[in-house]
């Protein structure tokens, strides 16, 4: 790991908080000067903090810590009957590790998903968004027979894989549960090519679209510097 610079870290502005209605949210950011690489960031996820295309950053708000950044380890992981289920019905799609970029067809497929369930979200930038000049990652596509119905971005890190975010057809991806299969494929992944984490993201309590991963048990959360258990 190399701090041979000095790391600098910037507050953002204060905004409305995306996932708590009512609530003012502000990040502290990495200097995007910085030389960001794989062993930084890999040490960087282990301390709370996320990427969002180059930028590097973590949740740092005044008044709450409702953000929480989690991992799974891949070895003591145990599907509920649901997940089971899920993962079963699923073995009928073909999943592709793509470790060469971005696809132009991925835009499309963003694009029809985000309108089902934000219509007033940019959908420009996606490539931005999910793709860092100094990062890794993996697009882990699922085809049902020639049919490309989701795609999963993923950082590759020494220490396990980070999802960065998954979206697919707004049909076929909601009746299969693709969001769950991807994930615990993720899981799988991880374990074969030896990796300890599966890094998910933040877990929100209070919010619907964020606390899903508490369903992924053992889940461990980073509380006031500290790694612990977070209970289903």
């Amino acid at each position: 790991m190399d701090f041979s610079k000095p790391l600098k870290i910037y507050p953002t502005a204060m905004h409305a908080c995306s996932y708590l209605p009512g609530e003012i949210a502000r990040n502290a950011v990495i200097d995007p000067d910085f030389a960001m690489n794989m062993s930084v960031y890999d040490y960087m996820i282990k301390s709370g903090f996320r990427r969002s295309g180059n930028q590097v950053y973590r949740p740092y708000c005044q008044d709450c810590k409702a953000c929480v950044t989690t991992r799974i380890e891949v070895e003591k992981f145990t599907p509920d009957r649901s997940q089971r289920r899920n993962f079963k019905h699923n073995q009928d799609l073909r999943v592709e590790v793509n470790n060469e970029g971005f696809k132009p067809e991925y835009a499309e497929l963003y694009e029809r998903y985000l309108k089902s369930r934000h219509e007033d979200t940019e959908t420009d930038g996606v490539q931005d968004f999910l793709t860092a000049t100094w990062c890794d990652t993996l697009f882990i596509e699922f085809y049902d027979q020639a049919e490309l119905i989701g795609v999963a971005a993923v950082d590759k890190l020494a220490s396990g894989l980070s999802a960065v975010y998954t979206f697919f057809d707004p049909e076929q991806g909601s009746r299969r549960g693709i969001g769950v299969f991807a994930l615990i494929w993720q899981i799988h992944y991880a374990r074969e090519i030896g990796l300890q984490y599966v890094y998910p993201g933040y877990w929100i309590k209070d919010c619907n679209k964020m606390n899903y991963k508490t369903r992924y048990q053992p889940l461990e959360g980073l509380v006031n510097g500290t790694w612990q258990a977070l209970p289903k």
